[in-house]
């Protein structure tokens, strides 16, 4: 996953002083400022639920609940962090939180399916990138939470280890022990297809 995009501003293009504008109106009660904050954030929001939470519909759900989590706090908001972190951290708090509490047999449909090569799509190929991609799931799943929100965020977002740690709230040595653990694990559990 080295050709990740790592992602420094928020991915429609705005830049973090256009979010902390915003967010100071919306904080003084400005409705349409927090909705253009949640229509720049959302879709990497809700990205990152999904491939936390396995379900679109379980990550919007989590998203929108981490929205008006971060409406009724905006005061509590001074800027330390940039807002698309701040709100990463609520959304992937939330989803921890989600997480924590299921039960173990949890999916992740979202890894979703290994498109073969048009030059090679067979049978066969198709019936082994559906064993690998479930294989993945499987392994994602015997992740704790913790690590399976740092790998996802580091390895499929393509987040720094800086932002990842504040997300998360955790230092950046937590945050690269989790990663260094959940990369090991899914190296032994996905060692048939190597």
């Amino acid at each position: 996953m080295a050709g990740a995009r790592r992602q420094t501003e928020p991915p429609d293009g705005r830049g973090e002083g256009d979010d902390a504008l915003l967010a100071i109106r919306a904080a003084e009660g400005d409705e349409d400022a927090f909705a253009a904050l949640v229509q720049g954030h959302a879709p990497a929001l809700i990205r990152l639920a999904t491939r936390l939470l396995g379900t679109r519909s379980e990550a919007e759900d989590a998203v929108q609940e981490a929205f008006i989590s971060a409406w009724r706090r905006l005061p509590e908001f001074h800027g330390r962090a940039s807002f698309g972190t701040w709100t990463y951290r609520i959304v992937t708090n939330r989803c921890l939180n989600i997480l924590r509490a299921r039960k173990p047999e949890a999916s992740l449909e979202a890894a979703g399916e290994v498109p073969a090569p048009e030059h090679a799509v067979s049978p066969a190929r198709i019936t082994e990138a559906r064993g690998a991609v479930r294989d993945l799931r499987d392994a994602l799943e015997q992740l704790s939470a913790e690590q399976r929100a740092c790998w996802v965020l580091r390895e499929l977002d393509g987040r720094s280890y800086e932002f990842i740690a504040d997300a998360v709230g955790i230092s950046q040595e937590a945050v690269r022990g989790r990663v260094f653990r959940a990369r090991r694990c899914l190296t032994q559990a996905l060692g048939a297809w190597r």
